[in-house]
């Protein structure tokens, strides 16, 4: 399937590592041009290079970063056609052992840099009357996980905004959409230090998903394809959500 991605134009966050890079790698493959950003800078410039990518140093969780981000993307890029916000998870915590500071760090580092990324791109891709916008949040947006206090707050409330701003864009042929990763093989999993054999018997498929089919997903969503698919939250989780 020719997912028409061919010379479009792609910013993907939080794509050193992980879901972002494998997002990245996807995008690249299938013919967009692609930029990427990320904290570690020499860790962001060794991922661009592997996949031909612009690196651009940036950490959202500095006011203003994420705007500024998306500028020079569009100015790397000639435009930008689609934004794929990706942010770092918040720190897995009981709420009684989680800071104020803690909390603020990860409101702006988690939503504010998302809502600045997206004002930012917003008006070229109404002038163009083509965009896609992609959020990537949690299965711990729909089903709270034990911990993922913070993560569970703020990532629902994501999921509304993508809803909100699904119906605000959809006449300028903009689709705004969540992914929801489940359990992926990635260091974020890791340093959660979860029993991973026991997660494993949890999901319906019997094993952990790898972030190359989180990332199909997440390209097919970018696509021509995709075009009537907007204000959803989807799900790559092996089966693992129990809701409807």
């Amino acid at each position: 399937m020719d997912f028409g991605l061919r010379g479009k134009r792609a910013l993907v966050m939080g794509a050193s590592k992980g879901l972002g890079f494998a997002i990245a790698k996807e995008l690249a493959a299938e013919g967009a041009q692609v930029a990427v950003c990320a904290r570690n800078e020499e860790r962001l410039r060794r991922a661009a290079e592997a996949i031909g990518a612009t690196a651009l140093p940036c950490d959202l969780q500095l006011l203003g970063a994420a705007e500024q981000v998306v500028d020079e993307a569009m100015t790397a890029l000639g435009g930008l056609d689609i934004l794929l916000v990706n942010t770092g998870g918040p720190p897995t915590l009981p709420f009684e052992r989680i800071s104020p500071d803690d909390w603020r760090r990860s409101f702006e580092g988690l939503f504010m840099s998302t809502t600045d990324a997206i004002r930012a791109a917003i008006p070229g891709m109404r002038e163009r009357r083509w965009g896609r916008i992609l959020l990537v949040t949690s299965i711990a947006a729909k089903e709270p996980i034990e911990n993922f206090t913070i993560s569970n707050a703020l990532r629902a409330g994501l999921h509304g905004l993508t809803k909100t701003l699904s119906r605000e864009f959809a006449a300028s042929g903009i689709t705004v959409n969540a992914l929801m990763p489940g359990y992926t093989m990635t260091e974020r999993l890791a340093e959660a230090k979860l029993d991973l054999d026991k997660v494993a018997k949890a999901i319906p498929m019997g094993r952990i998903g790898q972030p190359e089919e989180f990332a199909a997903l997440a390209a097919f969503l970018s696509s021509e394809r995709a075009g009537y698919i907007t204000g959803q939250a989807v799900a790559c989780d092996g089966g693992a959500l129990w809701s409807i």
